[in-house]
């Protein structure tokens, strides 16, 4: 057998080079992926290198010397690196093969056609050849499309933070050219997403799924929790709250911005709406817009320790139930929009009891609830008292803050007549 092949060699080789032609005109036929990439010369010059490595394999293969497979893997790297589909590759790769064993036994047959039979040995031999050489091209493939795809996502995350860190002026080159890059329109309607770290759930990557019809987002890990870039086009902020359900966290959603260049100024602000949203009870989605007391109180920690223990220090300083139930009978009242009535039916109490428990804050206090800055006072301080409870870590020696309902401001309701 090694002694047919060579002396075909010479018409063998001539044979390939028109077998190369002619799956290259039918490769560009019918594939649109390779027509896409790569023209007819470059093409044809590809295949016939393919093919004789083939035959190269082959007569290797019959003197039991190993495949050489680095031009196989030259192969595969380079289309990845092209964007070529493997699917594409594959299929041109075992229509070559069958047509090498189709111009071998040409070859044969017009040299001596007597040899032909003793060509069968051979194609077991051929097939393995090509069976290795198809896998290495593979698996460089494979090996190559993960590293770019690496290398893209490292991209992409390092333009994201251009965008959401605001290196350099909001509507200065940088920001431009990351937004370019990342797909952005110059103008729009745009808003961060904070997620609270150690979230049950996760988004996982960019947009897909999670993003209903015409929301994109671009997610990206750091070190405060996900954190996604939302292009809401036509979309209500509102329905930042669809998107983040499937995640079952806390979350703070900014406002909307215009440019990709507040993107930076809006992640603080979701970062801080982050911060409004309940430690305990569950998942939530806070709007920065819907929590701006809460917000204000959130951004100035000392100035609210300051709030809490001027406005509401003497019931802080009461013992630990009477201290729970004044607060929560505030916050409740607050929420309430200050109906007594509605208070004592979220409190399961008399209103009268309601209405004790009121007089009591505000002989403490010093605070009336008739009086409209008084009442601001409370909120806030009362917010303050709340974000004290959220925070990270506590004090051993302050005292507990209550678990009670949202203060007012910070949830849209229907107005309520006062009781």
């Amino acid at each position: 057998m090694e002694r047919i092949i060579e002396e075909i060699r010479e018409d063998l080789s001539r044979r390939i080079t028109v077998t190369a032609d002619r799956l290259a005109d039918r490769t560009l036929a019918e594939d649109p992926a390779y027509a896409a990439l790569l023209g007819r010369a470059e093409l044809r010059e590809r295949i016939r290198l393919d093919l004789r490595q083939s035959v190269e394999g082959l007569d290797r293969g019959i003197r039991g010397l190993p495949v050489e497979l680095a031009g196989a893997r030259a192969t595969g790297t380079l289309l990845a690196e092209q964007g070529l589909p493997l699917a594409s590759l594959l299929r041109t790769y075992r229509r070559g093969g069958r047509m090498v064993w189709q111009t071998l036994n040409e070859a044969v047959a017009a040299h001596d056609p007597a040899a032909l039979p003793r060509l069968l040995p051979a194609a077991g031999v051929l097939w393995d050849v090509l069976d290795q050489l198809t896998d290495a091209m593979a698996d460089a493939y494979r090996g190559t499309e993960t590293a770019r795809r690496d290398r893209d996502r490292e991209r992409r995350a390092a333009l994201l933070d251009a965008l959401l860190d605001g290196a350099g002026p909001p509507d200065g080159p940088a920001a431009v050219d990351a937004a370019d890059r990342l797909g952005l329109p110059g103008r729009g309607r745009f808003a961060v997403v904070v997620l609270a770290p150690g979230a049950p759930g996760s988004p996982g990557g960019s947009g897909g799924p999670l993003a209903p019809d015409g929301l994109r987002v671009l997610w990206r890990i750091r070190a405060e929790g996900e954190t996604g870039l939302v292009e809401l086009g036509h979309h209500p902020l509102e329905s930042v709250r669809e998107l983040l359900g499937p995640l079952a966290a806390r979350a703070g959603v900014s406002p909307v911005v215009e440019s990709p260049g507040d993107l930076a100024r809006a992640h603080r602000l979701a970062a801080l709406a982050l911060r409004t949203a309940p430690a305990s009870g569950g998942p939530c989605t806070a709007l920065l817009d819907e929590r701006l007391p809460t917000a204000l109180v959130a951004s100035q920690a000392e100035l609210a320790g300051r709030l809490r223990q001027v406005v509401l220090g003497p019931v802080l300083a009461l013992p630990a139930e009477d201290r729970r139930v004044l607060l929560t009978t505030l916050g409740t009242w607050l929420t309430c929009q200050g109906s007594t009535t509605y208070a004592a039916q979220r409190l399961y109490c008399h209103r009268n009891t309601v209405s004790n428990r009121l007089r009591r804050l505000e002989q403490l206090t010093g605070r009336t609830l008739s009086d409209p800055a008084h009442v601001v006072e409370l909120a806030l301080a009362h917010a303050a008292v709340l974000q004290r409870a959220n925070a990270p870590a506590t004090s051993s020696t302050s005292p507990t803050p209550p678990t009670g309902p949202t203060p007012a401001g910070t949830v849209r309701r229907s107005p309520r007549p006062r009781g």
